[in-house]
Protein backbone atom coordinates (compact mmCIF):
# COMPACT_ATOMS: atom_id res chain seq x y z
CA UNK A 1 0.00 0.00 0.00
CA UNK A 2 1.27 3.58 -1.15
CA UNK A 3 1.22 6.69 0.98
CA UNK A 4 -1.43 7.86 -1.84
CA UNK A 5 -3.66 4.56 -1.42
CA UNK A 6 -3.21 5.28 2.17
CA UNK A 7 -4.53 8.95 1.93
CA UNK A 8 -7.19 8.12 -0.46
CA UNK A 9 -8.48 4.65 1.62
CA UNK A 10 -8.47 6.72 4.58
CA UNK A 11 -10.63 9.99 3.05
CA UNK A 12 -12.99 7.39 1.82
CA UNK A 13 -13.55 6.13 4.62
CA UNK A 14 -13.86 9.33 6.47
CA UNK A 15 -11.58 8.20 8.86
CA UNK A 16 -9.44 10.93 11.38
CA UNK A 17 -5.78 10.13 11.96
CA UNK A 18 -7.38 10.03 16.08
CA UNK A 19 -9.99 7.55 14.42
CA UNK A 20 -7.91 5.64 12.32
CA UNK A 21 -5.02 4.97 14.92
CA UNK A 22 -7.65 4.19 17.85
CA UNK A 23 -8.95 1.51 15.21
CA UNK A 24 -6.18 -0.03 14.18
CA UNK A 25 -3.27 0.66 17.50
CA UNK A 26 -1.22 2.59 15.10
CA UNK A 27 0.29 5.75 16.83
CA UNK A 28 -1.29 8.91 15.87
CA UNK A 29 2.66 10.34 15.06
CA UNK A 30 3.57 6.97 13.24
CA UNK A 31 0.40 7.77 11.18
CA UNK A 32 1.16 11.18 10.31
CA UNK A 33 4.92 10.88 9.74
CA UNK A 34 3.59 8.24 7.02
CA UNK A 35 0.96 10.59 5.53
CA UNK A 36 3.58 13.42 4.94
CA UNK A 37 5.87 11.05 3.86
CA UNK A 38 8.34 11.88 6.51
CA UNK A 39 8.17 7.67 7.26
CA UNK A 40 9.85 6.41 3.86
CA UNK A 41 10.27 3.12 4.32
CA UNK A 42 7.11 1.60 7.25
CA UNK A 43 7.18 -1.35 9.02
CA UNK A 44 5.42 -4.13 7.41
CA UNK A 45 3.54 -4.70 11.20
CA UNK A 46 2.31 -1.21 10.82
CA UNK A 47 1.02 -1.26 7.35
CA UNK A 48 -0.46 -4.13 8.27
CA UNK A 49 -2.32 -3.03 10.67
CA UNK A 50 -3.60 -0.25 8.87
CA UNK A 51 -4.94 -2.17 5.97
CA UNK A 52 -6.64 -4.52 8.34
CA UNK A 53 -8.93 -1.37 9.13
CA UNK A 54 -8.85 0.22 5.60
CA UNK A 55 -9.52 -2.76 3.70
CA UNK A 56 -12.43 -3.70 6.11
CA UNK A 57 -11.03 -7.53 6.90
CA UNK A 58 -14.45 -9.15 7.64
CA UNK A 59 -12.18 -10.56 10.64
CA UNK A 60 -11.47 -7.43 12.43
CA UNK A 61 -13.12 -4.65 11.94
CA UNK A 62 -16.02 -5.36 9.05
CA UNK A 63 -15.29 -2.01 7.74
CA UNK A 64 -17.58 -0.58 10.01
CA UNK A 65 -17.35 2.86 12.10
CA UNK A 66 -18.03 3.60 15.69
CA UNK A 67 -20.56 6.71 15.89
CA UNK A 68 -18.15 10.04 16.06
CA UNK A 69 -20.96 11.75 18.91
CA UNK A 70 -20.19 8.60 21.25
CA UNK A 71 -16.60 9.12 21.52
CA UNK A 72 -16.92 13.23 21.20
CA UNK A 73 -17.82 14.04 25.01
CA UNK A 74 -14.93 11.88 26.49
CA UNK A 75 -12.84 14.47 24.88
CA UNK A 76 -14.37 17.61 25.46
CA UNK A 77 -14.72 17.03 29.12
CA UNK A 78 -11.22 16.56 29.23
CA UNK A 79 -10.15 19.50 27.94
CA UNK A 80 -12.97 21.67 29.73
CA UNK A 81 -11.82 20.13 32.81
CA UNK A 82 -8.12 21.42 32.67
CA UNK A 83 -9.29 25.18 32.79
CA UNK A 84 -11.25 24.38 36.01
CA UNK A 85 -10.99 24.18 39.67
CA UNK A 86 -12.24 22.02 41.89
CA UNK A 87 -11.86 20.84 45.92
CA UNK A 88 -10.80 17.62 46.40
CA UNK A 89 -12.93 16.25 48.62
CA UNK A 90 -15.63 18.22 48.02
CA UNK A 91 -15.89 18.66 44.34
CA UNK A 92 -13.86 15.45 42.69
CA UNK A 93 -14.12 16.14 39.02
CA UNK A 94 -14.41 12.76 36.44
CA UNK A 95 -13.68 12.28 32.85
CA UNK A 96 -17.59 12.36 31.91
CA UNK A 97 -17.96 15.97 33.51
CA UNK A 98 -19.84 14.83 37.06
CA UNK A 99 -18.79 15.70 40.49
CA UNK A 100 -18.89 13.45 43.57
CA UNK A 101 -19.41 15.19 47.03
CA UNK A 102 -17.69 14.54 50.11
CA UNK A 103 -15.83 17.08 52.33
CA UNK A 104 -12.83 18.97 52.52
CA UNK A 105 -10.72 21.93 51.54
CA UNK A 106 -7.93 21.44 49.50
CA UNK A 107 -8.64 23.63 45.72
CA UNK A 108 -7.01 21.78 42.78
CA UNK A 109 -7.66 20.92 39.42
CA UNK A 110 -6.91 18.48 36.96
CA UNK A 111 -3.41 17.96 36.06
CA UNK A 112 -2.76 18.81 39.60
CA UNK A 113 -4.13 15.67 41.72
CA UNK A 114 -1.32 13.39 43.01
CA UNK A 115 -1.33 9.84 44.76
CA UNK A 116 -2.50 11.44 48.52
CA UNK A 117 -5.64 12.46 46.85
CA UNK A 118 -6.01 9.20 45.26
CA UNK A 119 -5.65 7.62 48.51
CA UNK A 120 -8.16 9.69 50.22
CA UNK A 121 -11.01 9.13 47.87
CA UNK A 122 -14.31 8.25 49.15
CA UNK A 123 -14.28 4.50 50.20
CA UNK A 124 -15.87 2.26 47.26
CA UNK A 125 -15.28 4.97 44.75
CA UNK A 126 -12.64 4.16 42.01
CA UNK A 127 -10.51 6.40 39.88
CA UNK A 128 -7.68 5.84 38.15
CA UNK A 129 -4.97 9.00 38.30
CA UNK A 130 -3.06 9.43 35.02
CA UNK A 131 -0.97 12.17 34.73
CA UNK A 132 -2.30 14.79 37.66
CA UNK A 133 -5.86 13.57 36.00
CA UNK A 134 -8.75 11.97 37.30
CA UNK A 135 -10.64 9.43 35.36
CA UNK A 136 -13.91 7.46 36.12
CA UNK A 137 -13.83 3.46 36.03
CA UNK A 138 -17.47 2.69 35.67
CA UNK A 139 -18.81 -0.75 36.87
CA UNK A 140 -17.76 -3.52 34.87
CA UNK A 141 -20.33 -5.44 32.80
CA UNK A 142 -20.25 -9.28 33.44
CA UNK A 143 -18.86 -10.51 30.25
CA UNK A 144 -15.87 -8.03 30.59
CA UNK A 145 -15.40 -9.72 34.49
CA UNK A 146 -15.68 -12.95 32.50
CA UNK A 147 -13.30 -13.05 30.33
CA UNK A 148 -10.35 -11.23 32.67
CA UNK A 149 -11.25 -14.15 35.14
CA UNK A 150 -10.60 -16.96 32.25
CA UNK A 151 -7.41 -15.05 31.31
CA UNK A 152 -6.18 -14.99 35.17
CA UNK A 153 -7.10 -18.61 35.51
CA UNK A 154 -5.09 -19.21 32.44
CA UNK A 155 -2.40 -17.26 33.65
CA UNK A 156 -1.94 -18.42 36.83
CA UNK A 157 -2.14 -21.83 36.21
CA UNK A 158 0.30 -21.83 34.05
CA UNK A 159 2.55 -20.32 36.55
CA UNK A 160 1.95 -23.15 39.18
CA UNK A 161 2.31 -25.89 36.65
CA UNK A 162 6.14 -24.42 35.60
CA UNK A 163 6.63 -23.07 39.03
CA UNK A 164 7.06 -19.98 37.65
CA UNK A 165 8.31 -17.02 40.23
CA UNK A 166 6.23 -14.24 38.67
CA UNK A 167 2.97 -13.36 40.12
CA UNK A 168 0.00 -12.29 38.19
CA UNK A 169 -2.53 -9.99 39.41
CA UNK A 170 -6.23 -9.52 39.00
CA UNK A 171 -7.74 -6.01 39.12
CA UNK A 172 -9.09 -4.00 41.05
CA UNK A 173 -4.94 -3.66 41.95
CA UNK A 174 -3.05 -0.62 41.86
CA UNK A 175 -0.24 -0.04 39.84
CA UNK A 176 2.46 2.74 40.78
CA UNK A 177 3.49 3.17 36.97
CA UNK A 178 5.96 6.13 36.72
CA UNK A 179 6.83 5.39 40.67
CA UNK A 180 5.74 9.17 41.43
CA UNK A 181 3.13 10.85 42.97
CA UNK A 182 0.96 11.79 39.83
CA UNK A 183 0.09 8.28 38.15
CA UNK A 184 -1.90 5.05 39.81
CA UNK A 185 -3.38 3.25 37.87
CA UNK A 186 -5.63 -0.24 37.62
CA UNK A 187 -5.22 -2.48 34.57
CA UNK A 188 -7.30 -5.43 34.34
CA UNK A 189 -4.33 -8.32 34.95
CA UNK A 190 -0.84 -7.35 35.46
CA UNK A 191 2.03 -10.13 35.42
CA UNK A 192 5.06 -8.91 37.40
CA UNK A 193 8.33 -10.93 37.49
CA UNK A 194 10.60 -8.71 40.03
CA UNK A 195 9.42 -8.94 43.30
CA UNK A 196 11.27 -5.88 44.64
CA UNK A 197 7.77 -4.11 42.91
CA UNK A 198 5.49 -6.24 44.75
CA UNK A 199 3.78 -3.60 47.28
CA UNK A 200 0.74 -4.28 49.87
CA UNK A 201 -0.95 -1.92 47.72
CA UNK A 202 -0.36 -3.40 44.32
CA UNK A 203 2.84 -2.55 42.74
CA UNK A 204 5.54 0.44 42.48
CA UNK A 205 7.16 0.60 38.47
CA UNK A 206 6.28 -1.01 35.65
CA UNK A 207 5.10 -4.50 35.36
CA UNK A 208 6.13 -7.00 33.10
CA UNK A 209 2.61 -7.91 31.38
CA UNK A 210 -0.63 -6.46 31.12
CA UNK A 211 -3.76 -6.80 30.38
CA UNK A 212 -6.87 -4.39 29.62
CA UNK A 213 -10.58 -5.83 28.49
CA UNK A 214 -11.66 -2.54 26.24
CA UNK A 215 -15.35 -1.44 26.64
CA UNK A 216 -17.27 1.66 24.93
CA UNK A 217 -16.79 3.60 28.50
CA UNK A 218 -12.86 2.71 28.67
CA UNK A 219 -11.99 2.41 25.38
CA UNK A 220 -10.43 5.97 24.75
CA UNK A 221 -8.76 6.29 27.77
CA UNK A 222 -7.46 2.90 27.53
CA UNK A 223 -6.15 3.24 23.46
CA UNK A 224 -5.51 6.72 23.86
CA UNK A 225 -3.82 7.51 26.86
CA UNK A 226 -3.26 4.11 28.95
CA UNK A 227 -1.02 3.06 25.68
CA UNK A 228 1.58 5.78 25.86
CA UNK A 229 1.99 5.87 29.67
CA UNK A 230 2.52 1.68 28.95
CA UNK A 231 5.03 2.32 26.62
CA UNK A 232 6.86 5.41 28.38
CA UNK A 233 6.63 3.29 31.57
CA UNK A 234 8.94 0.24 29.70
CA UNK A 235 6.27 -2.67 30.00
CA UNK A 236 7.62 -5.56 28.05
CA UNK A 237 4.10 -6.92 26.56
CA UNK A 238 0.76 -5.18 26.25
CA UNK A 239 -2.61 -7.21 25.22
CA UNK A 240 -6.11 -5.21 24.59
CA UNK A 241 -9.04 -7.70 24.44
CA UNK A 242 -11.64 -5.69 21.96
CA UNK A 243 -15.57 -6.29 23.11
CA UNK A 244 -16.77 -4.07 20.48
CA UNK A 245 -14.46 -5.97 17.39
CA UNK A 246 -13.92 -8.79 18.64
CA UNK A 247 -10.37 -8.75 18.34
CA UNK A 248 -6.58 -8.90 20.15
CA UNK A 249 -4.64 -6.56 19.72
CA UNK A 250 -0.68 -6.98 21.23
CA UNK A 251 2.41 -4.82 21.74
CA UNK A 252 5.60 -5.97 22.73
CA UNK A 253 8.65 -3.70 23.42
CA UNK A 254 11.31 -5.68 21.86
CA UNK A 255 9.18 -4.86 18.42
CA UNK A 256 8.98 -1.44 19.08
CA UNK A 257 5.49 -1.48 19.96
CA UNK A 258 4.13 -2.09 16.77
CA UNK A 259 0.77 -2.93 16.63
CA UNK A 260 -0.31 -6.78 16.00
CA UNK A 261 -3.89 -8.07 15.43
CA UNK A 262 -5.34 -11.04 16.17
CA UNK A 263 -8.98 -11.68 15.32
CA UNK A 264 -10.24 -13.54 18.40
CA UNK A 265 -10.11 -17.61 17.16
CA UNK A 266 -6.93 -20.15 17.33
CA UNK A 267 -4.92 -19.41 20.09
CA UNK A 268 -1.46 -16.60 20.88
CA UNK A 269 1.59 -17.13 22.89
CA UNK A 270 2.50 -14.64 25.49
CA UNK A 271 5.41 -13.44 24.84
CA UNK A 272 7.68 -13.00 28.09
CA UNK A 273 7.32 -16.97 28.47
CA UNK A 274 8.25 -17.22 24.78
CA UNK A 275 5.15 -18.02 23.47
CA UNK A 276 4.35 -20.94 25.31
CA UNK A 277 1.58 -19.84 26.86
CA UNK A 278 -0.92 -19.77 25.17
CA UNK A 279 -4.58 -18.57 25.25
CA UNK A 280 -7.25 -20.04 23.58
CA UNK A 281 -8.87 -16.89 21.84
CA UNK A 282 -11.82 -18.95 20.29
CA UNK A 283 -12.57 -19.24 24.01
CA UNK A 284 -12.91 -15.75 24.74
CA UNK A 285 -14.89 -15.51 21.35
CA UNK A 286 -17.04 -17.64 22.54
CA UNK A 287 -17.72 -15.86 25.90
CA UNK A 288 -18.72 -12.70 24.16
CA UNK A 289 -20.99 -14.76 21.86
CA UNK A 290 -22.34 -15.70 24.42
CA UNK A 291 -23.23 -12.66 26.47
CA UNK A 292 -24.49 -11.21 23.01
CA UNK A 293 -27.48 -13.11 23.13
CA UNK A 294 -27.85 -12.26 27.08
CA UNK A 295 -30.73 -9.36 27.82
CA UNK A 296 -29.03 -6.11 29.18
Amino acid sequence: MTREELIALKENRGYSVAKLSEYSGVPEGTIRKIITGESKHPRTATLNALKKVLFGDQSVYSGKTYKYAEQSAFFTNEVCEEETSYIIGSSIPTDNGDENHSSGAIHKKQGEYTIEDYLNLPEGERKELIDGVFYDMATPLNVHQEIIGYMYFEIKSYIKNNKGKCRVVISPSSVQLDCDDKTMIEPDIYIVCDKNKIRRFGNYGAPDFVLEVLSESTRSKDMRIKTGKYFNAGVKEIWYIDLKTNVLITYFKDDDYMPVIHPLEGSAGVSIYEGKLQINLSDIADIIEEYSNIPE
